[in-house]
């Protein structure tokens, strides 16, 4: 089949980068051609608006569609898969939070053996990625403080048996007691670590990075801020070549000025991440994150810094998704499309290719799958076609059209 559009952003890393007309062949499950100007044969396809780009690649899914994936059965993660699509998704990696080490365990083992079952034709899931229980108690944002614990070796050992070779990320705060023993031991065995909830010094974040840690887990939320004396989690995210950063780019957790920073200090290490919780997909409701009460409700943007850039039409930013918290006003999680994500940072100013990069080929790239996250002749045959609102219109998985927008 072959697809032309007005307009293709590859995220390749190479070439042009941006098509303007373009067109993408799939043979199969793979992409086996692509170019710009008139395409080489009458297309079978011809998109008349908006932008052709890789499928979105997130690597923190807590739960979707009024499921967490901290206690579903099969045919609730199947749904997530199925339905993530409608996003713009068409990769991701399910993410359980905190809770007491035998739970936690079992539910790691229990997503394991789930993840090995899941039907195809769904968004491909990457792996499990465990965000916690080795945080620290002072950044824990919405996990339990209870069941936070130090990564002794019996707790990696007792999870990393449960997930098996289905752990792909761990989230941890490297500055407690065996942290970089962690880190280290976590890396050689080829598990991502990253650096989360955590309340280090910048030189602590370069001793982890040292031993192995090569990303930060939603930038600016729950770690040591960026000071003028002490750089924290935050500057050394920013300027350390070894780590890349997840960002949550609802507008609420982190300011626009905030996501236009971090492009600027650290182009190509900053990936999105929608970090969406149970409240995902549904109307204003309640749910629970690690075991605590958490309500959706409204709240305002933290502002905008910059003119809209790119082909976004309607409000600046449309459709501003609602904040779930806790009791006490802490965040805890998101209701964020990756699709809404690009087009917050688009009306920031923040140019398109970049945002596309950043929601396909780097976090691709960082769990080792290079065949995602980008158009190019060989790599999966995962699309996004998203309108001139940069909203999802169509995705395509393993060259099969998944989703169609009304």
């Amino acid at each position: 089949m072959l697809i032309a559009a007005p307009r293709v952003i590859t995220a390749a890393g190479t070439g042009p980068g941006v098509l303007e007309p373009g067109w993408v062949e799939l043979t199969g499950p793979v992409i086996s051609g692509i170019g710009q100007g008139p395409p080489p044969r009458p297309a079978d396809r011809t998109l008349d608006r908006g932008v052709l780009l890789p499928g979105l690649v997130d690597l923190q899914v807590n739960g979707y569609f009024g499921i967490s994936f901290q206690d579903a059965d099969a045919a609730s993660w199947a749904t997530v898969s199925r339905r993530l699509p409608e996003t713009g998704t068409t990769a991701y990696l399910p993410t359980l939070v905190t809770a007491p080490l035998p739970d936690l365990v079992a539910a790691a083992r229990s997503a394991a053996a789930i993840l090995e079952g899941l039907p195809p034709g769904g968004a491909r899931p990457l792996g499990l990625h465990l965000e916690g229980p080795f945080l620290s108690v002072a950044r824990r944002g919405a996990h339990p403080p209870a069941a936070i614990i130090p990564p002794s070796p019996d707790a990696v050992t007792a999870l990393a048996d449960a997930a098996g070779p289905a752990l792909t990320v761990v989230t941890m705060a490297p500055e407690t007691p065996g942290g970089l023993a962690a880190v280290a031991r976590l890396a050689r065995a080829g598990v991502r670590v990253s650096v989360g909830h955590s309340d280090a010094t910048a030189e602590q974040v370069s001793a982890a990075a040292q031993a192995g840690a090569r990303m930060v887990t939603h930038l600016y939320n729950a770690q040591s801020p960026l000071r003028h004396r002490e750089p924290g989690v935050v500057g050394q995210a920013l300027t350390d070549p070894r780590l890349s950063c997840g960002l949550i780019a609802d507008l609420r957790h982190v300011s626009a000025a905030a996501c236009q920073i971090a492009f600027g200090a650290a182009p190509g290490r900053i990936f999105l991440v929608t970090d969406a919780v149970a409240s995902a997909g549904q109307s204003e409701a309640r749910h629970t994150v690690g075991g605590e009460s958490v309500e959706v409700r409204g709240a305002p943007p933290l502002g905008l810094a910059g003119p809209p850039s790119g082909p976004v039409s309607g409000p600046a930013l449309p459709d501003l998704v609602p904040v779930a918290m806790l009791a006490d006003g802490t965040l805890a999680g998101s209701s964020l499309r990756m699709d809404q994500a690009i087009a917050n940072l688009a009306a920031c100013g923040i140019p398109l290719p970049a945002l596309v990069a950043a929601a396909t080929r780097i976090p691709a790239d960082l769990i080792g799958r290079p065949d995602l996250g980008r158009l190019t002749p060989g790599a999966a045959a995962d699309l996004t076609w998203l309108d001139d609102s940069l909203r999802a219109k169509a995705t395509w998985i393993a060259g099969h059209q998944v989703y169609a927008s009304d």
